[in-house]
């Protein structure tokens, strides 16, 4: 008889990955404002109170095995710029339905001209295909909760968090991403991520583990080792 039976053990490996899209929701009657491919993403209120939510979409099926095991994620984004000192809450949801980004550019606050493909306040790709809410279809829950500062690197963790990445691995087409919301209760809360185009990109990184399979203990293995 075999002492061990087959099984599995675990392995454990970290990746990380960067979007392959980015975005931001400009709060506009017309849905006229994006930011697909400026260098940064916004999420709270500006000076005159219109809000801004930021959109990040990791691409986690194609690149992580469906057998894999997400032990633990971290999303990290890098703030470049904030309108004052005081510390922020900032939240991120699960988006609901897919969105996309266009070329169109801005590098301040006020948004750019959106093109053809780009999320807006109203739509999920611009001009035709509509959000059912205006300023995104998203889990009013969220799944990871910060304070956030006027520059450098912050990090949401989290078993929400987690949840919906592995989700992702196990449905790929559940995966819509994440949106990014500040306070929007007040002026002057925004915060300025640098985006995908940026050399600081959004970042998330995974810990898994893959099971590997245990070959059977034998006796004759056994003997062989006192040979």
């Amino acid at each position: 008889a075999a002492l061990v039976a087959a099984g599995t053990t675990a392995h454990a490996e970290s990746l990380v990955l960067h979007p392959i899209r980015d975005n931001t929701l400009f709060f506009d009657a017309g849905g006229l404002i994006s930011n697909g491919a400026g260098p940064s993403i916004f999420a709270g209120n500006n000076s005159l109170s219109n809000t801004r939510r930021g959109l990040v979409f990791f691409a986690v099926s194609d690149s992580l095995a469906a057998t894999a095991h997400i032990d633990s994620v971290e999303l990290r984004l890098n703030v470049d710029s904030a309108p004052n000192s005081t510390l922020q809450i900032v939240s991120v949801h699960r988006v609901l339905a897919s969105w996309g980004e266009g070329t169109s550019v801005s590098t301040g606050g006020a948004g750019a001209a959106s093109t053809d493909g780009d999320a807006t306040w109203l739509h999920r790709l611009y001009p035709d295909t509509f959000w059912t809410t205006p300023g995104g279809d998203f889990n009013l829950t969220s799944s990871a909760t910060i304070s956030v500062g006027v520059s450098g690197w912050h990090v949401w963790k989290g078993a929400a968090l987690t949840q919906d990445v592995a989700l992702w691995l196990s449905t790929p087409a559940t995966n819509f991403g994440w949106l990014i919301q500040g306070p929007e209760n007040a002026p002057l809360t925004v915060r300025r991520f640098d985006s995908r185009e940026t050399a600081n990109p959004p970042e998330l990184v995974i810990y898994y583990h893959l099971p590997t399979a245990v070959r059977p203990t034998t006796w004759g293995r056994v003997k062989s080792l006192y040979r």
